[in-house]
């Protein structure tokens, strides 16, 4: 089994978060340095930063994995290294071990996904996959027609333009955006290239799973019907 596929099915991580562990030479298998491309078998021993990579709590037969919707707060930042003031894995302090589904910038608020599920993660992240996250947005100047229809259309950041989107006028600072993809601070730079400064940014939807009646820093666990609509027909939940 390759190494990251490996390390997510314990639990301990999702496998992007795996290749940059084993990017930055912090796994080791059986005292050598794992490689991206490195294979463990049974009986293997694997450290990361020198500790035993443990067996998932939830192994046992018929175990679900755990699926979560957070309405995320400012200031809480979306990564599992506990060594991070405001990590959102000890924000939530769950019992089972988690990580978020993609990413939400710490200046941001609203909805992000978790799941023990390690194998899920990168599949629902896939570009490809053209899943839909909806934003409300906050601004500094008044929303113009000119300015909807140019970030709809593709804005240059991070060397790319970005893909088209569908955005709509809220309030006279306030506008709706729909996106596809999800380049890191996507809207605040899109924002910024037309002169606009971002001063608030919540995430109201995933594909079909909304932030409905959540409030800053409640979570709950996905219903069946919002699990349907999300994975691939083929997961095992």
């Amino acid at each position: 089994m390759r190494l990251n596929k490996h390390i997510a099915e314990t639990g301990f991580c999702s496998r992007r978060e795996a290749d940059r562990l084993i990017a930055e030479k912090r796994v080791v298998i059986n005292g050598k340095p794992g490689g991206i491309g490195s294979q463990v078998e049974d009986g293997d021993e694997v450290l990361i930063d020198g500790q035993p990579l443990r067996e998932r709590r939830d192994a046992a037969p018929g175990r679900r994995h755990v699926y979560i919707a957070l309405y995320k707060p400012v200031g809480i930042t979306c990564t599992t290294e506990h060594d991070v003031k405001g990590n959102i894995v000890d924000f939530i302090d769950h019992r089972e071990r988690i990580f978020p589904i993609g990413r939400l910038d710490k200046d941001s608020e609203g909805l992000i996904l978790l799941t023990s599920n390690g194998d899920i993660v990168n599949e629902i992240l896939r570009s490809e996959n053209a899943h839909e996250k909806e934003y409300l947005v906050g601004v500094t100047k008044a929303v113009t027609p000119e300015f909807l229809s140019g970030m709809a259309r593709g804005v240059h950041v991070h060397g790319q333009l970005t893909k088209p989107c569908k955005t709509a006028r809220i309030a006279k600072f306030g506008f709706r955006i729909v996106l596809t993809q999800g380049l890191n601070r996507q809207i605040r730079l899109m924002a910024e290239a037309f002169g606009y400064r971002v001063n608030q940014l919540r995430r109201t939807r995933i594909v079909n799973i909304k932030l409905g009646a959540l409030k800053v820093g409640q979570w709950r666990n996905l219903t069946e019907l919002e699990l349907r609509g999300l994975l691939p027909k083929r997961t095992q939940w």
